[in-house]
């Protein structure tokens, strides 16, 4: 776990902050799996190497803000987005079934696309280019972003102590859940420049 703890003593929480903000404030979704991260944060934070309230807090933090900041982009950009051409971090079938999804279930899209991977990076933009209501998108934002935390970060950490019970195991399961993280961000931007190619 030497590779964790270096991880963990230069990034520490600041890191966590800023995947997560970016993940939902900045388009980086479509590279950044954050429910792998966060079940890896449990499964840290279960061996002692990270503080799992502070973890869970500071994650969370950053999800309401980086919420806020997407719905501000779609709040001043608004449809514009819609005719930006594909890149690394951005495709606009994504946000076209974000936009799809909102149109069928208003409000309450922010709250359940904080669990549907992808989608959760452009809800909160086309909830702001909607002009929802910021009080009432505030709302589903910050009790969407807790639940998130919360599942995700308490499943790793259970899961965690539970391996720990048996030894060597909770330094195969941090390991193949970094490796999972990894493969994910290479396979979605492998995707985006493949689909590019094609557009």
């Amino acid at each position: 776990m030497q590779s964790l703890d270096d991880l963990v003593r230069w990034g520490g929480y600041l890191l966590l902050f800023l995947v997560i903000f970016a993940e939902t404030g900045l388009f980086f979704g479509l590279l950044l799996p954050g429910d792998s991260l966060l079940i890896t944060v449990g499964l840290v934070a279960s061996q002692g190497q990270l503080d799992l309230t502070l973890a869970a807090l500071t994650m969370t933090v950053a999800a309401i803000l980086g919420d806020s900041t997407g719905y501000m982009v779609g709040n001043h950009v608004g449809m514009t987005l819609f005719n930006r051409p594909n890149s690394v971090f951005f495709a606009r079938e994504h946000l076209q079934k974000a936009q799809a999804f909102y149109d069928r279930h208003g409000g309450k899209t922010i709250f359940f696309a904080r669990f549907m991977p992808v989608i959760r990076s452009f809800a909160t933009t086309v909830a702001g280019t909607a002009r929802m209501p910021y009080s009432k998108f505030l709302f589903y934002s910050v009790t969407g972003a807790t639940a998130w935390v919360l599942f995700f970060t308490l499943l790793g950490y259970f899961v965690g102590t539970w391996l720990s019970e048996y030894h060597g195991i909770i330094n195969l399961a941090l390991a193949v859940a970094v490796a999972l993280i990894i493969f994910g961000i290479f396979y979605q931007a492998l995707r985006l420049r493949f689909s590019r190619k094609h557009a």
